[in-house]
């Protein structure tokens, strides 16, 4: 038998044009023959000018001739190259050839191991098969027949993966070709409305993969989120309707789904809308921000400070001393965007006109530490779900904060307990001694001793009554004698600069509350970035990032327990919240 592998030559001569380096084209890869068949080779050479030629068969030399005849006569695999030369370089190639022995089960080649398509597009599989004698055919797909022809066009609708096997049989055997098919394709679509996280489920076709990976294609919109994005069920939200394209892959498989996002039936607040909780500590603006009644119950306390702090026109509201705490929450989840702040409290924090020279920002800041969650059982409060904490800048240590060094210069503490705990102590007495006549406020003296608190490191203290504000500073709602809190206690920002603000004594008492850098609630004035909060800084009760699709439900308490002079205790104020998204509000994140 001879085959006869014909190919266009061509010669390019032209002296008037620059020299260049040949290229060899027609000839494939790799070439299956069986045993006394022949191969004749004419390679097209492109930039030919009087080159030379050299074949050579397993690196012997076997022709010096443009065409070449392989005369196949012993079974084998064989390594065929042909180099041409001339005045302009040179080219080489390389070609592999399987010497098939006769009387032996077919071989079968020209099909790749793995193919990729999309659903529903034909794949048309033409392999080359090489025996000396009459060949049947059956292809297999998933263990079941599909065709008994040599040539096989395969076509499905359902994305997945698939195994196909051709068997070519002749009287001498049977041989087997095994193809991996990766059929790529669209899921079926899923409707959400905006500010509403979803949860996507992995494609059944890849359940038993690993690896999982999810991809936002296209979008309308930068306001959205696509968090744990190499899990089987990540979590979606997106805060403006349209089309969003997204994609699922195991590094195989490709496939892509579209989250139809529409507007919300109900309108929605960018402001807080519930108060869940509210237990302030004991401080000099408890019982009045806001309101306490005589008769009033935690219930109604809880009531009021909703009352005050619901919408845009929100009033403010004390948590007192360290560890006192409102929860709210907002009519819609808020979204975590990659590299924005995402949402503020604000408090009543200011910078103070004096204070030591090139100091960093301080005056009035009381940070409140910030837990954030978000309503994975959708029930519209925050029992089960899972709180995160807001790592701000100094959860951990305060050593990076510009006035660390004033802070231990003035003998302040500067430690952080991440597992601090304090018991206040119910008031024996309320009223001040009085000294001079009444009618003058000035006669009013502070209680030095008045609400004493135990600490679980060894401490202990009181919190001092001051002349300016004489109602009691404990719950005046709570039956019991003891009131405990729990969490992280931040080092103490206050120092006393009296002694840099002019016409001021040495030794007079004006004290300085530090801010702290990012990460909390009454730290920098509302109109400041750094009053933003990036829900991004939020850690699980490991310490460890975690990845957010966005919060319903808000946490602060007091994180600092100091008495500031005159200024009284270090006490926690918030007032109105803000989605800053949904308020066209951008602000980078700190990294």
């Amino acid at each position: 038998m001879f085959l006869l592998i014909l190919f266009a030559g061509c010669s390019d001569s032209n002296d008037d044009e620059e020299l260049l380096a040949p290229v060899i084209s027609g000839i494939e890869d790799k070439y299956t023959v069986l045993e006394g068949d022949e191969l004749e080779f004419t390679p097209v050479v492109t930039n030919d000018n009087y080159s030379d030629y050299s074949w050579q068969i397993d690196g012997k030399e076997a022709a010096s001739t443009l065409k070449y005849t392989y005369k196949a006569t012993v079974e084998g695999d064989y390594t065929l190259a042909f180099k041409v030369v001339n005045k302009g370089g040179s080219a080489r190639k390389e070609t592999s050839i399987t010497v098939v022995k006769r009387d032996s089960p077919p071989v079968i080649s020209e099909l790749e191991e793995k193919y990729s398509v999309d659903a529903g597009t034909e794949l048309k599989l033409n392999p080359s098969v090489i025996s000396d004698s009459e060949v049947s055919y059956s292809w297999f797909m998933d263990d079941k027949e599909v065709a008994k022809t040599k040539e096989y066009i395969f076509k499905v609708s359902q994305p997945g993966k698939y195994k196909l096997i051709l068997k070519a049989t002749n009287k001498e055997g049977v041989s087997e070709k095994e193809l991996s098919i990766i059929v790529n394709g669209e899921i079926a679509n899923i409707e959400t409305s905006v500010y509403t996280i979803i949860s996507l489920e992995t494609p059944s076709f890849l359940t038993d993969s690993e690896n999982i990976q999810w991809e936002l294609l296209n979008s309308p919109s930068e306001l959205y989120r696509l968090s744990d994005k190499n899990t089987k069920t990540p979590m979606f939200i997106a805060g403006k309707e349209g089309e969003y394209q997204l994609l699922v892959t195991d590094g195989e498989i490709k496939s892509t789904m579209k989250v139809i996002v529409k507007k919300s039936v109900k309108k929605q607040s960018p402001y807080i809308s519930k108060v869940f909780d509210y237990l302030p500590a004991p401080g000099q603006f408890v019982n009045v921000l806001p309101e306490y009644k005589e008769g009033d119950t935690h219930a109604d306390m809880v009531k009021k400070a909703q009352e005050w702090l619901v919408g845009e026109d929100a009033w403010m509201i004390t948590l007192g001393g360290w560890g006192g705490y409102v929860t709210i929450g907002f009519d819609h989840t808020i979204l975590n965007i990659p590299g924005k702040r995402d949402f503020r409290i604000n408090g009543n924090a200011f910078g103070a006109d004096y204070g030591r020279p090139g100091a960093p920002f301080g005056g009035s800041c009381e940070p409140g530490i910030i837990m954030v969650a978000y309503d994975k059982n959708k029930n519209g409060i925050p029992d089960d779900d899972e709180w995160y904490e807001i790592k701000g800048s100094s959860n951990f240590s305060a050593e990076k904060e510009p006035w660390y060094s004033y802070a231990v210069e003035n003998g302040n503490d500067t430690k952080v307990y991440r597992d601090y705990q304090m018991t206040y102590y119910k008031p024996t007495k309320e009223a001040p001694e009085i000294i001079g006549e009444p009618d003058n406020p000035n006669a009013y003296m502070t209680i030095e001793k008045y609400i004493r608190w135990e600490d679980n490191k060894n401490n202990n203290g009181y919190k001092i009554k001051n002349v300016y504000h004489q109602q009691t500073y404990y719950p005046a709602w709570l039956k019991d004698n003891q009131l405990t809190f729990k969490g992280i206690r931040l080092p103490e920002n206050g120092i006393n600069e009296g002694k840099y603000v002019p016409g001021i004594n040495e030794g007079s008492t004006y004290y300085v509350l530090y801010g702290f850098r990012y990460g909390y609630v009454d730290n920098y004035p509302n109109i400041h970035d750094n009053s933003g909060i990036d829900i991004d800084w939020a850690i699980d009760k490991d310490g460890n990032k975690v990845d957010l699709p966005g919060i319903d439900f808000v946490k602060v308490y007091n994180g600092v327990n100091k008495e500031n002079g005159w200024l009284g205790e270090c006490s926690t104020e918030i007032e109105r919240g803000e989605d800053l998204h949904m308020l066209g509000k951008s602000i980078e994140t700190i990294k």
